[in-house]
This record gives C-alpha cells, structure tokens and sequence, in this order.
C-alpha cells in the first residue's frame, strides 16, 4: 500500500518483523495470511499439537487485521430470530451461541495471555439517525434482552450525552464489545502463536498450490516450499487467483479511516466521554472511537480503486464535522486504509474444495472477534475433522455472477446510498 496514505496511527514494533522462521520438513498445516484468522488458527492448531507454518505476503499487521476499525463487536450482521429461521433451530441456536460470544473471545484472550493490546470496554453504540433505523434497533434490543446480552435501547438525549455528536434520534447499546488497538493485537497473536510453536514468515507471497503424493506444496514468490498435510487460505479481502473461483466469491471494500490530533481536556469531556465505540445507520455508514491517546479516529467507505490524494478523505472529514461541529479546526494527523471482504448474504463462508484445503472469507467488518473466535474452531476442525464443531456449514466455492463488473455497480451503489443518506440528514 502506498505511502504516505497507509500509514497506522499506531506504529509497528520495532520486534514485529522477526517473523522470518521457515521450516522446511513437512508440517501439519500451512495457514496462508497472517491476520486474525490465520494467526488464531495457528495459535490454537498449535496448542493442540499440530505443526504449523504461516505464510504472510507482506509484514504482520500490513494488511486490514492491523489497520481496521479496532472495534470488537459480538454478533453478526443478522439478528438471533433471523439466523434459527435461516439455519433451523440447532444449527441457528448454536450460531447465536457463537456469535455472542466473539467479543468475550478476544478480551478473555488479551487478558488470560497477558498481552500488551490497549483496549477500553465500555461497549458499542449503534447510532439511529432515522424513526425506521430506531425500529431496528429496538427489534435487535428484543431479541438479545431475551437471551440475557447486556444490552439496552438509547433515547435521543442518551444517545446525545454518551456520543456527543448531533443528529441522532436514538441507538442502541451493546456493553459486551470494546475497542483494542488493532495493530497491537495483530502483532500479539503473532507473537503468542510463535510461543505456542508455531512457525511464522513474513514476505512469503504464496503463488502455487498442488498437491503430490498426499501433501500439498505451498510454493512461494520467493523460491521456498512448504510441504503439509493441509492448507488454510486466510487471506479474505486480499485474496487472489491462488485458488481458482474463491476471489471471485467476495466483493473487496476500502475502508478509509482519519485520526485527529490528540483532542483536547475540553473536546475530549464531551467526544465520547465513557469511552465506548460508534457505528451509525446509515447506508454507507460511518464508525469511530477514542484512541487510548486521545486521538479521534472515523472511518468508513472509500474509493474502490487505491487512493491518490489526501481528497479521497474528504468525505470523512465532511462527516467529522458533521458529527462533531467543534471539531472543524482540529488537525487531520493520520490517514489510512484497508481491504475488507463482504460476501453477497452478508455471511462468513468456510470452504473445503479438496481434503485439507481449506478457506475462509468474508468478515463482513466484525473481523476482530469473528475471526479470532473462528480461528479457535478452525483449529480445532484440522485436530480431529469434526466439522460440526464449525460454526458455518462448510460450503462450495460459488462465484458472483458477472464478478467482473461487480465492483463498477458497487461503486455506483455507494454513490448512490450516498446521495441519499446527504437528504437524511
């Protein structure tokens, strides 16, 4: 990603490119990517006996695991009654179980392996700018008030007080997520998967898979191979023609981000002033949160193509100011992005093409808890092969229909909802 728009507000440990271990006798498992997913897998592979190597393209942390929103989220894009009624009534009710759970999975491990990740949970925020997105939010109240979530639905001078932002006429309150800093976390699972004895290299562009005398052979940009009994391909947003027909499966997303200068005694009593994290209702929606230095950082929707110019930003801090009109005069300090995969029902899908070659795509932007969680599942899949410990059924490669000019109507799309949310307001 090009410099200087890609840059973290959190910068890389001088230790987290130490990643350079490459075995070469056979290993158990080869896990190609090293954000969430191929990271938690490895950890917990690990842990369970198995050999393990990662594979990373680049540098821990260069890709959307180290530069997302850092918002730890539990559940799904789909509420509990949605998912029984979609999967039936085992299959949904353990899927409930599962995502309720992905924030509780990240914190415990941060605090269980004493990792060095800043982190504030004081909950999430789903703002309503609209009567009908204030309907959805109290259905989502309902539901998960049913099954104990702590959670509660926010008034328009709650919602005020706790944001203080404007235009909102309510929202809802989930206090089981958080905020971690994502970079940290990344560079932390690498480091705990290390531990556990897992092998971890970095700027290893995996270019060939085939399989030869029952194992596959991983073959990298770089000349290497790595010989395993099966493969993981975590690679999600910014996957490629690596296995035929799974990049055409996602629609890949920028999510462009901004961070102010550190606010001030003043700004910083009435931003967010409990701390907790925000997304909005919009159709091309906004999120931001407090950094643990003060930073205010928002993000959302870039240009599908890589940004050029500090003006692909433009929009952000258009509704920075919208939000916040005090903020007007505080400094841009940082601006980034990332690649985020969505899949056309909104769900992660988990593929096995061939024995022992395994994906995993589509975060949907709730990746830091539902990949660090799935990974543990995952892992526990390549121990034993049970696959109804997986969360999601294991399904075929299905590619998007006319994938090519997918991007062009997306981006059309954007412009559009766009447009809309701008009478909105």
């Amino acid at each position: 990603m090009p410099a200087p728009f890609s840059v973290p507000i959190w910068q890389k440990p001088q230790t987290a490119s130490a990643f350079q271990l490459l075995v070469t006798a056979p290993v158990d498992v080869a896990i190609v990517g090293g954000g969430f997913m191929g990271l938690s897998t490895a950890l917990h592979a690990a842990r369970l006996g198995l050999g393990v190597q990662v594979l990373e393209a680049g540098e821990i942390g260069q890709g959307a695991s180290g530069l997302n929103g850092g918002q730890v989220i539990p559940g799904l894009k789909y509420d509990p009654e949605w998912l029984l009624e979609h999967f039936g009534p085992e299959r949904g009710q353990a899927l409930v179980v599962f995502a309720a759970s992905a924030a509780d999975t990240v914190f415990d491990l941060i605090r269980d392996e004493k990792l060095a990740v800043p982190l504030t949970r004081k909950g999430w925020i789903q703002a309503a700018h609209t009567e009908t997105a204030l309907k959805a939010a109290a259905n989502r109240d309902r539901q998960w008030r049913a099954r104990g979530a702590d959670v509660r639905l926010l008034n328009e001078s709650e919602i005020a007080d706790m944001t203080g932002a404007q235009g909102y006429l309510g929202g809802w309150l989930d206090r089981r997520a958080g905020i971690i800093d994502p970079l940290a976390y990344t560079v932390e699972l690498a480091r705990i998967a290390a531990a556990a004895g897992a092998s971890i290299a970095e700027r290893q562009k995996v270019v060939k898979l085939r399989k030869e005398a029952g194992l596959w052979r991983v073959s990298t940009e770089n000349g290497a191979e790595v010989r395993a009994k099966a493969v993981v391909l975590a690679t999600n947003a910014y996957t490629d023609g690596l296995l035929p027909g799974l990049a055409e499966t996602i629609v890949p997303l920028h999510s462009f981000q901004v961070a102010t200068a550190p606010l001030s005694s003043n700004l910083a009593a009435t931003i967010l002033p409990e701390g907790q994290a925000v997304s909005d209702s919009r159709r091309i929606l906004v999120y931001y949160r407090k950094t643990a230095d003060g930073h205010l950082v928002l993000g959302g929707r870039g240009r599908m193509a890589l940004p050029r110019s500090e003006a692909d930003w433009a929009h952000l801090q258009r509704a920075l100011v919208r939000l916040y009109p005090a903020l007007s005069d505080v400094a841009i300090e940082k601006r980034w992005f990332g690649r985020v995969a969505m899949t056309p029902d909104h769900l992660p899908h988990i593929h096995e093409p061939e024995k022992g070659l395994l994906a995993v795509v589509g975060c949907q932007g709730r990746g830091v808890g539902l990949m660090t969680a799935l990974g543990k599942r995952m892992a526990g899949y390549l121990a034993n092969g049970e696959a109804a410990q997986l969360p999601f059924p294991l399904s075929p490669i299905r590619p998007i229909p006319f994938h090519a000019f997918r991007q062009i109507g997306v981006a059309a799309t954007i412009a559009w909802y766009r447009m809309l949310d701008a009478f909105e307001r």
